[in-house]
């Protein structure tokens, strides 16, 4: 396969992998909710490698994609934004799969809830990572537009779907924590500001390898 569409590629593999493989763990993992939970407690407790191994190979799929979309775009802001922010975005998916986040909400089961340098090192990789899932679309929003609306609204409206949910799972967490409304969905919110995310990462890639294919025919 050329190189531009295997890269693309890996957005749609970044796509798939990472948000099937929380759902599944989550779902299946002992003592952890994906209504109460936040995602990256997947990578503490019992299989904590394996988020750990989501994370940095997503990541790494991510740069696989940026490079995919500096190829694949003609030459303007977008072909110059898109890239930086999905570099961004999976740089810190690497640091949040490296680095482990701090136990909350009474998860891992019988851990000390406490704030570590380490924790906090994660969430700021959490919080790149969501702001590039969030700004990504919107930067793409008409250079991917091809003869169709519907594109660009699908874009702005993922990306202010990722800004929704992530402020509102942060925010839940805070009410859970301060014993505000327990136990709230936190994350649930999460989840479903990654999956928007990467549900547009694959729509993205896929749009891009069609395009590509396009223009050679």
């Amino acid at each position: 396969m050329r190189p531009t569409p295997t890269l693309l590629a890996c957005g749609i593999a970044a796509g798939v992998l990472v948000p099937a493989l929380l759902l599944i763990d989550g779902a299946t993992r002992p003592g952890y909710s994906l209504w109460h939970h936040g995602a990256s407690q997947l990578g503490a407790g019992e299989r904590g490698w394996l988020q750990t191994a989501n994370f940095v190979i997503g990541g790494l799929l991510l740069l696989g994609f940026a490079a995919g979309i500096r190829r694949a775009l003609p030459p303007g802001r977008a072909a110059v934004w898109a890239p930086v922010l999905l570099v961004a975005g999976g740089l810190a998916m690497v640091v949040a799969g490296i680095v482990p986040t701090d136990p909350a909400l009474g998860y891992p089961p019988g851990r000390p809830e406490v704030v570590t340098t380490a924790g906090r090192a994660h969430g700021l990789a959490g919080l790149v990572l969501f702001a590039a899932l969030a700004a990504t679309p919107f930067t793409l929003a008409r250079s991917l537009d091809i003869g169709s609306w519907g594109w660009a609204l699908y874009s702005r409206w993922s990306g202010a779907l990722v800004i929704a949910f992530a402020v509102a799972a942060g925010l839940a967490f805070r009410l859970d924590v301060q014993g505000v409304l327990r136990p709230a969905p936190a994350g649930l919110l999460e989840h479903a500001a990654l999956l928007v995310g990467f549900a547009w990462i694959i729509a993205a890639a896929a749009r891009l390898r069609r395009r590509s294919a396009l223009a050679e025919v």
